[in-house]
C-alpha cells in the first residue's frame, strides 16, 4: 500500500488572473483544460499534469487568506537552476536561494501572489 506522489495543491484566491500570470510567466506553467465546474479557476499545468489548481472567490463573501496557513510551502523537483534565477532576475521577481547541507540540491524560493512559498528543488549532479 502506499500513498503515492503529490498530485496537485489547490490555491482559493481573490488574484486569480495575478496568481494564473505568476504561474505561467514566473514558474512557466501552462493554463490549460479545466472541467466545467459551477465556480471560475484555473489549472495550470506541468510536463502534461495539472499540479496548480486555483479557485476564484472574489465573488464570493470568502477572505482572501494572507498566505498559506500551516502549510508551510510547496515544493517542485526541478530543472535548470541558472535558467530559473535569470528568470526570476528579469521579472524582477524576489528569490532565496539555498543548498541543501551535503550539497546534493540547490533550492529556489519564490512567493506567490497570494503569499504561498514555493521551492524549487535542482538536483546538483543533473545541473
Amino acid at each position: 500500500m502506499s500513498v503515492g506522489l503529490l498530485d496537485h495543491f489547490n490555491i482559493r484566491t481573490g488574484r486569480l488572473a495575478d496568481t494564473v500570470r505568476f504561474y505561467e510567466d514566473v514558474l512557466g506553467l501552462t493554463n490549460g483544460d479545466r472541467p466545467n465546474f459551477d465556480f471560475p479557476g484555473a489549472w495550470l499545468y506541468s510536463e502534461g499534469k495539472p499540479v496548480v489548481h486555483l479557485v476564484d472567490i472574489s465573488s464570493t463573501a470568502e477572505p482572501q487568506k494572507p498566505d498559506s496557513g500551516v502549510v508551510h510551502h510547496v515544493a517542485f523537483a526541478s530543472r535548470d537552476f541558472a535558467g530559473m534565477k535569470q528568470r526570476l532576475r528579469d521579472k524582477a521577481v524576489q528569490f532565496d536561494t539555498r543548498t541543501v547541507p551535503g550539497g546534493a540540491v540547490w533550492q529556489i524560493f519564490v512567493r506567490d501572489p497570494n503569499g504561498v512559498m514555493i521551492e524549487l528543488n535542482y538536483e546538483v549532479a543533473n545541473e
